[in-house]
């Protein structure tokens, strides 16, 4: 989008004047955006395109200063063009988590970002009426893109109408499962390529813009069940019972039984995982990025991995071995 990159210049050069500068790009994410580095003689920052045909920059600037204001490492707004879909923002530099995390590493990286999301549940706002609710409509709407997307249009599935019963009846107990949890402010991609590694006050958080009001567990889940890197079962539930721990000192949620706020991680991230698998099929048919086809393996393998422990989605697990899984490891 030439036309696009000489209007954030002219910008940058003119109402701006910033000194002489190098501009390249940083990175770009599923949606329409970009971003681009500006460099200048003594700084960085970092330059957010946002079309405004195609993205509303309102919900990020929202998001952005309230959790700045409540102490988290997210991008400071510099100076913002709403109409033309430019903001200038401060760096958190070039080094995601998903480049960082290993098997020395991951206890730090993941202890800070846990702490940071405990500050996120405990001071953000869930009644700010900016920001939507995790409803049942959200979460059914979402699963559907697995059906839709994935099922139907990627593998080519015909689904008969007691299979679509079956999945419905899979996707209404999921949403159950996510609306009897105590609600807080979710950031809604909490992983490893929106977290960066900063020197200083650790993690860099960004790509919040779709924050709601949801489910506990729902961020927590999007960061130890991360969709682009995969951790032994067995360290995963240690991680989560040792968050439910620090959440319950900080009166973020009541005092429930470990097996209770597992069974909520699970089910969570089961919801999270066909929302993501049909958003990567989408993202190959629709948009024409087909690198995002590599995580599915991964991501449907969490789902797999769990399903079994709980019988009320016995149905929908057989769905998944009979139909899915031939397909998955072809």
């Amino acid at each position: 989008m030439p036309q696009r990159l000489e209007l954030l210049k002219r910008w940058l050069s003119g109402p701006l004047a910033l000194p002489e500068y190098d501009i390249n790009p940083a990175s770009a994410d599923a949606s329409f955006r970009r971003y681009f580095r500006i460099t200048t003689a003594d700084r960085t920052y970092v330059a957010m395109d946002a079309p405004p045909d195609k993205e509303n920059t309102g919900p990020y600037i929202h998001i952005a200063r309230h959790l700045f204001e409540i102490g988290l490492n997210v991008p400071e707004i510099i100076q913002v063009n709403e109409q033309q879909g430019f903001l200038l923002l401060s760096d958190l530099g070039s080094q995601q988590y998903l480049s960082a995390l290993n098997g020395q590493s991951v206890a730090q990286l993941y202890g800070d970002a846990m702490n940071a999301l405990l500050v996120l549940q405990e001071k953000g706002a869930v009644d700010d009426p900016a920001i939507p609710p995790y409803d049942r409509t959200l979460l059914m709407n979402e699963m559907g893109l697995f059906r839709d997307w994935y099922l139907q249009k990627h593998l080519g599935l015909t689904l008969d109408s007691q299979e679509l019963a079956l999945l419905d009846k899979a996707f209404s107990l999921l949403a159950d499962s996510a609306l009897a949890q105590p609600r807080v402010l979710v950031h809604r991609d909490y992983h490893s390529r929106n977290l960066m590694v900063t020197e200083r006050r650790n993690p860099g958080v960004l790509d919040f813009q779709d924050a709601v009001v949801g489910a506990v567990t729902y961020d927590l889940v999007s960061l130890l069940r991360d969709c682009y890197i995969a951790w032994p079962r067995h360290q995963v539930e240690q991680w989560v019972a040792a968050y439910q721990q620090q959440a319950q000192a900080r009166a973020i949620i009541p005092a429930v039984e470990q097996k209770q706020f597992l069974a909520w991680f699970d089910l969570m991230g089961v919801q999270r995982h066909l929302k993501a698998t049909g958003i990567f099929a989408r993202l190959n048919i629709r948009d024409g990025k087909p690198g995002y086809l590599n995580d599915i393996p991964r991501t449907l393998g969490y789902v797999l991995a769990v399903l079994p422990d709980y019988s009320d989605l016995a149905d929908f697990y057989d769905f998944l071995q009979r139909r899915v899984q031939p397909r998955l490891a072809a």
